[in-house]
């Protein structure tokens, strides 16, 4: 119980998110708090990166209970175990980070022996134990949260930046807990890497039923830094949405750099996504003893097949992952293939030579098994199926010669008219979805509902989402040579959809990469509109990786597979990082953007832009 939430168990998935001003600001907190609540959200943190902002906790805990508002507050603290004490004498919930917690960051390679990780071990115990100490006394919850980009040095050097390394940074953390009896906590394994999260919350529930059923504890889901716009919602989906799938998750929070009420409606899709089934609305739980997965769901690997040629495309084996399109909707975007660079459709359906099959049709996949040669095979459509399943169990059964293409829905597409669905040329889907009206039944604190939002079916948000969670999902097991959106009608935009969500699971990098904190009350800079002005200047940067960091919490660690970093260092301050070291320090926020161009210039991965770029239409 986290509050009056339960969160596990028989309870459904909570929704969680994060107010974003200073934690010293009482009444703005305490607005945010109210919006939140009042957008759907079930669970709110509140920074408390020092004493002082624990302290005042209690000021905003008690102003919201005195406004009828009583969703349960979590304290999320890094750094300060004394913050932390401080903080659990007011919230419902502390969120503590293993990682750094009791540990200060130094990035140093040594060699631990047993002794000195016995030592170390101690030494955390003794930071740790009262707080646990508190927190059941109170009987008040807590979040063990790993994330990727903050491992300790402890951690790093014995078990690498990998997906094992997240698992046992919060097992340690998790075993000083129930050696207490304390057993009120919830696990995270976040990363902005969509394949390592994956991963390491597979691996995390792995560990968990190895260590008995004693160890089931309720899991929280996020992608942090996903950033904001159509790719973020993306990203979160392959995330979120492909462990939802797997009926891993029971709180979840999607983090975007956008203003927090933006994010509940896209978790309270993605969680509606995760139930599919046809007629009960639940998960599949279709179990085949004779079919087991053909990848290993703890590491990735494309699955191995042969290449062949499709409409004069080559396909399979190491070739990138192609995009297909139906003819009609080729027809209908002709005319301008040659305007559109990098995004255009590379195979069309109807001239591919296309198998479609049942994957329990066990005589046509004899039939495909006596084929020689490599062909391309696809999931046949309106079958009672979800699609995640119907592709693994399609690549379980197939020789792996043959190239597979994904597709986002087996029913063809979605409902609903072009005017429903939102899909004229005017504007970006993610325009669409982050522009509306305020709603003016909440209180107006610079936060904006917009008036776009719609969880139907035939929302390009729901088809966004559906299309990533299903296809990103197989991406990221490795199964998939090419692919297909067919649940969005206009085909600019699906061909849009299928590129960024290549991009998104890191599958086809054909535009710049960013990795972008949501703001919260640590950031020392405007991080909506500092992205908006970094993306105006490298978004031409193929290829490229920069992460936008609100402060120093996670910044080394998430931009240790990005080129150049932008994090905060002090109010108003920038430091510039090229991968996880800083190269110049305390830049004034107004000069800042132009000294990353100078940055990427020096190390030789700056070109000028085009005079025009291609986009789609």
């Amino acid at each position: 119980m986290v509050g009056n939430v339960g969160i596990g168990g028989a309870n459904p998935i909570r929704v969680q998110s994060m107010i974003t001003c200073d934690t010293m600001d009482t009444e703005m907190s305490i607005q945010q708090t109210i919006e939140l609540a009042d957008a759907g959200c079930e669970i709110v943190r509140i920074t408390a990166p020092t004493v002082k902002d624990a302290r005042n906790l209690e000021r905003i805990v008690a102003g919201l209970r005195a406004r009828d508002c009583n969703v349960p507050i979590v304290a999320d603290i890094h750094f300060k175990p004394e913050a932390a004490i401080e903080a659990a004498k007011w919230v419902e919930k502390v969120r503590i980070n293993p990682g750094n917690y009791a540990d200060s960051k130094k990035f140093v390679i040594r060699e631990y022996t047993d002794e000195q990780y016995g030592a170390e071990l101690s030494r955390i115990r003794e930071r740790f134990s009262p707080l646990v100490g508190l927190c059941k006394e109170r009987r008040i919850a807590m979040r063990i949260g790993t994330n990727h980009g903050s491992l300790s040095d402890r951690i790093l050097n014995r078990y690498g930046d990998t997906p094992l390394g997240m698992v046992e940074s919060a097992l340690e953390f998790a075993r000083i807990a129930r050696d207490l009896d304390y057993h009120a906590f919830v696990f995270s394994m976040k990363a902005s890497n969509p394949k390592i999260m994956i991963a390491a919350y597979r691996l995390l529930v792995a560990r968990l039923n190895e260590l008995g059923p004693d160890w089931n504890y309720p899991v929280h889901l996020g992608v942090t830094e996903a950033g904001e716009g159509e790719d973020a919602r993306i990203k979160s989906a392959i995330g979120i949405g492909s462990l939802l799938a797997d009926g891993i998750g029971d709180t979840i929070r999607v983090s975007l750099t956008e203003d927090s009420p933006h994010e509940i409606p896209v978790a309270k899709a993605l969680i509606e996504i995760g139930k599919w089934k046809p007629e009960t609305g639940k998960k599949s739980e279709i179990q085949d003893p004779k079919s087991e997965i053909s990848f290993d769901p703890f590491s990735y690997q494309r699955r191995a097949t042969e290449t062949m040629e499709c409409d004069g495309v080559r396909v399979g084996g190491e070739e990138l992952i192609r995009v297909v399109v139906r003819q009609a909707s080729f027809d209908k975007i002709a005319h301008k293939i040659d305007k559109m660079g990098d995004y255009k459709p590379e195979i069309v359906y109807e001239n591919a030579r296309i198998e479609e099959i049942d994957p329990r049709d066990e005589n046509a996949i004899a039939r495909i098994n006596q084929v020689p040669v490599p062909q391309l095979v696809t999931v046949k459509g309106d079958i009672d199926l979800p699609v995640i399943t119907a592709f693994r169990l399609l690549a379980a059964k197939l020789p792996p010669r043959h190239p597979i293409l994904l597709k986002d829905t087996l029913g063809g597409v979605n409902a609903g008219n072009g005017e429903a669905r939102m899909t004229n040329d005017e504007g970006s889907p993610s325009d669409r979805m982050t522009k509306g009206k305020a709603d003016t039944s909440l209180p107006q604190s610079g936060f904006v509902i917009p008036s776009t939002f719609d969880l139907r079916p035939s929302t390009f948000l729901h088809t966004l989402l559906t299309a990533a969670t299903n296809t990103g999902s197989l991406l990221c097991d490795g199964i998939g040579d090419a692919i297909l959106v067919e649940g969005e009608e206009a085909p600019g935009q699906a061909l849009r959809l299928s590129y960024n969500i290549l991009q998104g699971a890191g599958s086809r990098i054909f535009k710049t990469d960013y990795v972008a904190c949501p703001s919260c009350g640590r950031t020392l800079f405007n991080l909506q509109t500092a992205t908006a002005k970094i993306k105006a200047a490298t978004l031409h940067l193929k290829g490229v990786k920069i992460a936008i960091m609100g402060c120093i919490v996670n910044g080394p660690g998430e931009m240790a597979d990005a080129d150049f970093g932008y994090v905060g260092g002090a109010p108003g301050k920038v430091n510039l990082y090229v991968g996880k070291t800083p190269v110049k320090f305390n830049i004034p926020e107004a000069e800042a953007v132009e000294r990353l161009k100078d940055l990427i210039r020096e190390h030789g991965k700056w070109i000028e832009p085009a005079t025009a770029t291609p986009v789609l239409v």
